[in-house]
């Protein structure tokens, strides 16, 4: 099994004429997803190297039976193609735009809780469950299957830490990108019951950073609620308080927020905490030897 994304995934990709959609619409096709559909308005009729386009995405769901949206849209119109896939009975988002409001975000945010959507992102990388389907930009060739699911605030380190579990002979069940914003579409919690009841997920790894109290909002659940082992990796132990640091959401303010207060909420629930996306992936390499 997997989480969010599998062989089950119909992909229709809003903004798939574009140059960014059409990219990396493609390389997920090409890795076995099943993208079945594309929207730009008034280009329907038109296709991507087969994959046709429809004006709306309730036409291409109607059409093809779509149930998952890549969107590739530009800020200022990303928020309306949320809505429209929703609206359009679309049960799963997977936003990678950037620079949306976070004001517009919070609209969202409540709208699509109250019909039981699962988003992810914005700003992120995406989700990609290793051989059997990929939505977003996720480097797909440097992961492998496996059992260990991956969810992360940070794109860039998702992927060194994916890489490094597959040079260790391991490999993952699903990796999560949820996004660095101040506002996402789902939490570390969100994804952390997803994995908790996925039979073939047996360890998890949380990838967090500073700004916010997501890490340990996370750190309280997975005490109370997730019975597998869950490390994790904080980046940003080195940055001035009051700094943003990459992501939006990266700001500190005080003593509240910092990789440090993140690192002891999370190790006083049990759970094991990496200094470096080298050592995190050690970690589960050695947790993993202990069991057989």
């Amino acid at each position: 099994m997997a989480v969010i994304v599998d062989n089950d995934t119909r992909l229709v990709v809003q903004g798939l004429t574009g140059s960014e959609g059409r990219f990396h619409g493609l390389r997920n096709r090409n890795y076995g997803t099943k993208v079945v559909a594309g929207v730009t308005p008034a280009k329907a009729g038109q296709d991507v190297e087969g994959i046709p386009v429809f004006n709306t995405v309730a036409d291409a769901v109607q059409e093809t039976g779509a149930n998952t949206t890549l969107i590739f849209v530009p800020a200022r119109f990303a928020t309306d193609a949320i809505y429209e896939a929703v609206d359009a009975g679309i049960g799963t988002v997977i936003c990678i735009t950037e620079h949306i409001p976070a004001h517009e975000m919070l609209r969202v945010h409540t709208y699509i809780r109250g019909k039981g959507v699962m988003m992810i992102g914005p700003n992120c990388p995406g989700v990609l469950s290793p051989g059997k389907a990929n939505v977003g930009i996720i480097p797909a060739e440097i992961f492998s299957e496996g059992s260990i699911g991956l969810v992360s605030r940070s794109g860039t380190l998702t992927y060194q830490i994916g890489h490094e579990l597959t040079q260790l002979g391991l490999g993952n069940s699903t990796i999560v990108g949820i996004g660095g914003d101040p506002v996402v579409g789902s939490s570390f919690i969100d994804v952390l019951e997803r994995f908790e009841a996925d039979p073939e997920t047996e360890l998890i790894v949380l990838v967090g950073e500073i700004g916010g109290d997501e890490e340990e909002k996370a750190a309280s659940f997975v005490q109370e609620h997730v019975t597998k082992p869950v490390l994790a990796y904080i980046a940003g132990f080195s940055a001035p308080p009051g700094k943003t640091m990459g992501h939006a959401g990266a700001i500190i303010s005080g003593s509240s927020g910092t990789a440090q207060a993140k690192k002891e909420a999370l190790e006083a629930v049990g759970i094991q905490v990496g200094t470096t996306p080298t050592q995190v992936a050690q970690l589960v390499a050695e947790r993993f030897a202990a069991r057989t």
